[in-house]
């Protein structure tokens, strides 16, 4: 009967002595295979972040080297933001920018009017005067109708009252020499 148990006790031995080897087996390749993905990560996503060559190579050996250790120190360093990321806030920045250039406001109050306001609904500001040929609107400082051509009285600009003592009409400029 011992000898029937040794010779069990041995193939047993034997049994996990390959299961070990078996499961030691798969964790290497596990291991090996993660450390190749993280490796390829680390260099997809650096060179989304950045286009300078030595950060790219660098980041990779680091992650290379330290393994794990490297990918912490990485995700500590890189950069913030990917380059889509970078491009589309400036995209946004510019179109905000030429939106605030677009919007027309009144220069009394700055509320914002419409092209075709005459005066501002808030404070009354004259902004535009129309045609008296064609009737479209035209800037107050306008000479010439530029739809009809036609020749238009000089208008007095808001906020240019007439100064008390000064020849001329209210809101004319005067020509000549100003000596």
């Amino acid at each position: 009967m011992i000898i029937v148990i040794g010779a069990s006790t041995g193939g047993l031995l034997d049994t996990l002595s390959r299961a070990l080897g078996l499961i030691i087996g798969f964790v290497v390749a596990f291991t090996v295979i993660f450390w190749l993905s993280l490796i390829i990560w680390t260099f997809r996503d650096i060179r989304s972040r950045t286009q300078d060559m030595l950060s790219q190579i660098l980041a990779t050996l680091l992650v290379t080297i330290f393994f794990i250790g490297g990918l912490f120190i990485y995700m500590i360093l890189r950069p913030r933001q990917t380059l889509a990321e970078i491009y589309e806030r400036q995209l946004e920045e510019e179109s905000l920018l030429a939106e605030m250039t677009e919007r027309q406001t009144c220069n009394n109050c700055h509320a914002r009017v419409e092209s075709d306001f005459q005066v501002c609904p808030s404070c009354g500001q004259k902004l535009k005067r129309p045609c008296p040929k064609c009737e479209r609107l035209l800037e107050l400082r306008w000479v010439f109708c530029p739809y009809c051509a036609t020749g238009l009285a000089p208008a007095p600009m808001p906020g240019m009252a007439a100064i008390q003592g000064m020849p001329g009409p209210a809101g004319v400029p005067m020509v000549g020499p100003r000596y």
